[in-house]
């Protein structure tokens, strides 16, 4: 059996949270940033220098709009502003649609090897349980 340091379903939800985290601040500006960043100082130096570090690695610090537009199925809503090329526009809805099923799919297909590992896992453990008993 493999350790993990952590389990993938927690790192998951810790995403999801860090990032709708960061989108409600980037829909506050950079004052929410700022303000965010005194309060990580505060009750804790270093959440604080973290906020700091990843303001200035992300451009968010110095006048460049990372606003978060609506997202439409995970891409930017900004990816779907037509060009006036017809053709082209066509083509990348067709492959943005594509990788869009492709995600989804690939994401169904890691769900079904953490249920198998997990059932694995079980199966051994049973097993091993029953030939301690």
């Amino acid at each position: 059996m493999t350790t993990q340091l952590i389990d993938p379903s927690v790192w998951d939800r810790v995403t999801v949270a860090v990032t709708s985290v960061r989108d409600w601040l980037d829909e506050r500006g950079k004052a929410a940033w700022l303000f965010a960043m005194i309060l990580g100082f505060i009750f804790f130096w270093p959440v604080g220098l973290g906020i700091l570090a990843y303001m200035i690695w992300s451009k968010r610090m110095f006048g460049c709009r990372h606003h978060r537009n609506r997202r439409d199925n995970g891409f930017e809503h900004h990816a779907f502003t037509p060009t006036g090329n017809a053709a082209f526009d066509a083509y990348r809805a067709e492959t943005l649609k594509r990788l869009e099923e492709e995600h989804r799919e690939f994401l169904e297909f890691l769900q079904k090897l953490r249920e198998a590992r997990d059932k694995a896992e079980f199966d051994q453990f049973m097993q091993q349980r029953g030939s301690e008993g």
